[in-house]
């Protein structure tokens, strides 16, 4: 068996897409921060390094199932690590359950420290890292994601930071949540003929790939119309227009998408990971434009 560096450990949880889990509990605590509430900051941050860890987990769980059903191929986009021969399967399953059992262990002792209702949280976080392999073959990854690095986030960080599920943090999830389905989307898009091969079936290759370029379009730009409304309608203060900025990347990305056709995929070959950093500036932003708010 191959030695492996931390380095590589480190490229095999793909850490690029980390954002897609991390901002939307800090945007959560900039925005209940804004809101006067109290926090409690401690567990705030153990929530976001522990759904990192989850996410973590859930990338290794599923490059694990997509090489074993063959999604992952020596000619396929997608991650390397055991088709170039790098990481052997039985490693990437040991590595997946590790990170699953340490995130477990992560999340009780939040609640010990936040109280029981977190167990729920828990429960239906781990649910979706272990049946996303299933959903996203059944064209149900993205609604598995929204669920993952959306909704659950943010109304689990209100929980965890104030003793209370605020409701109202789902105006936040909304934005964050439709770029991060973005990040999928662009992947699954990418890859229709080679997922096809493979017999599975996803969104993208439901829709097909005009319908799918679209879809894509509405995922990164809709979430900048959504800060406009909420603003005009005093959900969101007028600072959290300092996100706009942030639509001429998702402009760029709606361009490749938009111009790609079946022959030319490779215009769109890194558009996943360029939507990950969309994700992280969009995010940023929005987070900066609570704590200047609440300044200000």
């Amino acid at each position: 068996m191959k030695k492996h560096t931390f380095d590589r450990w480190m490229v095999a949880v793909r850490p690029w897409s980390f954002p897609a889990s991390a901002m939307p509990v800090a945007v959560t605590l900039a925005y209940l921060f804004w809101r006067n509430v109290e926090i409690d900051w401690l567990s705030g941050v153990w929530a976001l390094v522990n759904v990192v860890v989850f996410h973590a987990a859930g990338n290794v769980w599923s490059d694990y199932f997509d090489y074993r059903k063959g999604v992952d191929a020596d000619d396929t986009f997608g991650a390397k690590t055991m088709t170039g021969g790098e990481f052997t399967s039985r490693e990437m399953l040991h590595l997946a359950i590790g990170l699953l059992v340490a995130a477990l262990a992560m999340g009780v002792g939040l609640m010990m420290r936040a109280g029981f209702p977190l167990l729920w949280f828990g429960f239906a976080g781990a649910l979706t890292v272990l049946l996303y392999p299933h959903l996203k073959y059944s064209a149900l990854g993205d609604v598995d994601i929204m669920l993952a690095y959306a909704f659950l986030p943010t109304l689990g960080t209100s929980f965890v930071a104030t003793g209370n599920i605020l409701w109202e943090t789902l105006w936040i999830a909304f934005p964050v949540g439709l770029i991060t389905v973005a990040i999928l989307h662009s992947n699954n898009t990418r890859d229709i003929v080679t997922d096809n091969r493979a017999n599975i079936t996803t969104l993208a290759m439901s829709l097909g790939r005009r319908l799918s370029k679209w879809l894509y379009a509405a995922e990164v730009l809709l979430p900048f119309a959504w800060i406009i409304a909420c603003v005009v309608c005093g959900v969101f203060p007028a600072w959290s227009l300092l996100t706009m900025p942030a639509a001429v990347v998702a402009w760029q990305g709606t361009r490749d998408m938009l111009r790609h056709d079946e022959q030319s995929a490779h215009i769109i070959a890194n558009l996943d990971e360029r939507t990950a950093k969309l994700q992280l500036i969009f995010s940023l932003l929005f987070t900066l434009s609570f704590v200047v708010a609440a300044f200000v």
